[in-house]
């Protein structure tokens, strides 16, 4: 007995070193490659990808080009090495036209090395349809809920573990009292009944107080931080994804054929609401677009549905129009005020920000949680860029005019926008 609790809390030991080392590893290597996707985006997606050439060439694998030393120098400022003479720099320069890359002196080294980690993430993961990492934002990736609850959900675990050593360490050392003192006792009422053994030890181990309180102390951590987790989660339909009435595949349009959203969704930039589209819409391209060659001459049956819905028999629309019934996807509360169009349009924020990578999903779903403390979170990392900003240039001259005493009525501070008081 005494054996099996040594090992017991040798192996104990080991697996809370191995989980908290891991933990910190993890989270640190997380942290990097997050800072270092945010970075990307804002510094280098004008004229970089990470598997295809834009206006400089593709990045992938380039800490394995060069070392970490120089492209720390040649991102600060490309153009104080090429005037340097240095071989690499020069090569570089003259072997993508004597493009001048735009200096970043504003980036420490850590900043840097944090975006030198996010493409070696990013080198390693399937390319998606568009040239990005098929997480896209994704290698932001995932929500901040999920890696707290992570963090506490492991350091509640090695609370448990610790809570659990010590009354199995008290146990042990109770049922090694039991069996040297009662050890004849015991013996006896073996050799009477089997049934008698277990109940008498039942009773003697519930004669234990230290015992019934840690067992009732387990049990209320188990129940409480199961109904913690339940209640947290009420309200978030991350991962909804309904069954539509018409099989629209964003895969095939906004992947493979490239459409861009605001094509069909085109109240996103001016408007609150992104809108969905009219059955019209779709037949600007599905009045010649039939999809025949892979039903054998016929019309796709998705498409005919377009079709039945506008009362279309190939000439003309009839009398018989109704509408489709799209199931909604991204529910938000009625107290929250959402404006596609300042996010888009004013903060110039890609689709795929919220919506995930969207150009590759076969069936639509809601990819991000769309809580508070997600939306609170974006907006503490997202920097606002004012400069020939109409939004933001409209408040600044607002605000000269007041400070000169010039009448400012709301009407200038856009007061006139429908979606002010109508949702």
């Amino acid at each position: 007995m005494r054996n099996i609790s040594l090992l017991f809390r040798s192996v104990v030991k080991s697996l809370i070193l191995v989980s908290v080392l891991s933990m910190a590893a993890v989270s640190a290597r997380a942290q990097d490659v997050k800072e270092g996707a945010s970075l990307f985006k804002q510094k280098c997606t004008s004229c970089h990808a990470i598997d295809k050439d834009l206006v400089g060439p593709a990045l992938k694998d380039v800490s394995k080009r060069h070392e970490e030393e120089w492209l720390i120098k040649w991102i600060r400022n490309s153009q104080a090495l090429v005037a340097a003479g240095d071989e690499q720099a020069v090569a570089l320069f003259e072997g993508h036209n004597k493009v001048v890359m735009t200096p970043f002196p504003d980036l420490s080294d850590d900043n840097i090395k944090n975006i030198l980690a996010y493409i070696d993430d990013a080198s390693q993961a399937p390319a998606g349809g568009d040239g990005k990492t098929a997480g896209g934002d994704a290698a932001a990736a995932k929500s901040d809920d999920v890696s707290d609850f992570m963090l506490y959900g492991l350091i509640a675990v090695i609370v448990i573990a610790f809570i659990v050593i010590v009354v199995l360490n008290r146990v042990i050392k109770t049922l090694e009292r039991i069996i040297l003192n009662k050890k004849v006792l015991i013996e006896e009422e073996e050799e009477e009944t089997e049934g008698k053994d277990y109940l008498g030890t039942l009773k003697k181990l519930a004669k234990n107080k230290k015992l019934v309180f840690f067992f009732v102390l387990g049990l209320v951590a188990f129940l409480g931080s199961a109904g913690w987790k339940t209640l947290w989660n009420v309200g978030v339909h991350q991962g909804y994804k309904p069954v539509q009435p018409i099989k629209f595949s964003h895969q095939l349009h906004a992947g493979v054929n490239q459409i861009e959203c605001q094509y069909c969704h085109s109240g996103a930039f001016k408007s609150k609401n992104a809108s969905i589209p009219s059955a019209n819409v779709c037949m600007n391209c599905h009045k010649y677009v039939t999809a025949s060659e892979k039903y054998n001459g016929e019309t796709s049956p998705e498409i005919q549905k377009i079709y039945n819905a506008l009362d279309w028999d190939g000439q003309k629309y009839g009398p018989n129009q109704r509408p489709i019934q799209w199931v909604r996807i991204h529910n938000l509360p009625d107290f929250a005020y959402f404006n596609h169009s300042q996010h888009v349009s004013v903060a110039g924020i890609e689709c795929q920000r919220c919506h995930g990578p969207i150009e590759t999903m076969e069936e639509v779903y809601q990819y991000s949680p769309l809580t508070m403390k997600w939306c609170v979170n974006c907006h503490r990392e997202t920097e606002v860029n004012h400069k020939d900003n109409a939004y933001y240039d409209q408040l600044i001259a607002a605000h000269e005019k007041l400070k000169e005493g010039d009448k400012i009525t709301a009407a200038s501070l856009g007061g006139l926008e429908c979606g002010k008081c109508h949702y």
